[in-house]
């Protein structure tokens, strides 16, 4: 199999731009990441994804819906052809891509449907290069969530001889349970908002796109009366396996569980939503783990990782640099690793997971 190298291209649920990684395979193990770059939406696009993102009632139209399409197609090949320029690499160099695309909508239980935007045919015409796409819709049609996909990679990469939790912390914290080798299967699944709300509310009330270093929770105290009212929402209480998204962890869900936001501090309301963010996480974490990785961008938020750290006393926190992968790029290194899946007829979802009916091949190639 020799050496390989693929393209992972990632856009979450916070859906502030694109991660680009050139990921490496040697004899068809996972070797590293030799390029990365974030290509950032533009403010227009960003929007309209978020409101399409969070609400699947949205009157769109389908002249608008295939604008988007393209229009998302087209920031991942800027940000293909970016990485590629970074590295200093050809299209011809690269085996194919890996495309999450952008979620816009996501019901697997009722509708049975997943859908990203970002067209793979688009993209694989603009890039030159065979593109690997539409990763979940196999999973749920084969009764699973079609989400979370990345425990798998995790699984690949992260599991050791001591118990591991890697959370990925976006717009949605995810969580995938790693026992030591040999102890077990690995399990997963999200765990509820990540950035999401932290970024909305601080939109809103600083006019950025999100809390630097979780500084604006700092300054505020946790609300105890709005922490239990987040903290009854059913999903909570629900067992795996199970996902969610911006249509479920929304500021219209968070007030009306508070019954009105308005009549609080601005500041304690971020600090009580990045402390319903730590403990959703944290209560998630099984007992007897002893390390704990977070990726995304949740990494970078100090106050957050602090809270974490203090809720997790016995387990060492820390990001997953620690292991070698810096945390920004996990997601997009996964995508790459989902296409080497599919390129080689290997299986890339783990139905302890995801709940699906069997073990497959996720997606299709374009181009």
């Amino acid at each position: 199999m020799g050496v390989e190298l693929y393209i992972g291209l990632m856009s979450g649920t916070s859906a502030d731009g694109v991660d680009a990684v050139i990921a490496r395979f040697d004899e068809g193990k996972f070797s590293g990441v030799d390029a990365a770059h974030h290509c950032p939406h533009p403010t227009a696009l960003r929007e309209a994804l978020i409101q399409l993102g969070r609400n699947s009632q949205a009157l769109v139209s389908l002249e608008g819906l295939a604008k988007l399409d393209v229009a998302v197609a087209d920031q991942f090949a800027c940000a293909a052809q970016a990485v590629l320029s970074s590295a200093k690499k050809t299209g011809r160099e690269i085996r194919a891509i890996g495309s999450h695309g952008q979620t816009v909508f996501h019901d697997p239980k009722g509708v049975h449907s997943s859908w990203q935007l970002g067209d793979p045919s688009r993209l694989a015409a603009l890039t030159g290069i065979t593109v690997a796409a539409d990763f979940r819709r196999m999973d749920v049609a084969l009764g699973g969530e079609g989400a979370p996909l990345v425990p798998a990679f995790h699984e690949a990469i992260f599991r050791s001889p001591i118990a591991t939790a890697v959370i990925n912390i976006g717009g949605i914290a995810n969580i995938t349970t790693l026992p030591p080798i040999g102890e077990g299967e690995s399990a997963g699944y999200d765990c509820g908002p990540g950035n999401a709300l932290l970024d909305e509310w601080a939109l809103r009330h600083l006019g950025t796109p999100y809390d630097a270093n979780g500084h604006f929770a700092a300054q505020g105290r946790v609300q105890s009366s709005l922490l239990d009212a987040w903290l009854a929402e059913p999903y909570f209480h629900q067992a795996p396996p199970k996902s969610t998204g911006r249509a479920q962890f929304n500021l219209e869900w968070a007030d009306a569980r508070a019954q009105g936001l308005q009549r609080h501090d601005a500041a304690d309301v971020q600090a009580s939503l990045c402390e319903l963010t730590a403990l959703s996480i944290a209560s998630a974490v099984p007992a007897g783990t002893e390390k704990v990785l977070i990726c995304g961008g949740g990494a970078f938020n100090q106050h957050l990782m602090g809270r974490l750290s203090a809720l997790l006393p016995v387990a060492r926190v820390d990001t997953t640099a620690a292991a070698g992968l810096p945390p920004q790029w996990v997601e997009a290194a996964a995508f790459a690793w989902l296409a080497h899946q599919r390129v080689h007829g290997l299986s890339g979802n783990l139905t302890a997971v995801t709940g699906a009916r069997r073990a497959a091949v996720l997606g299709g190639l374009y181009g």
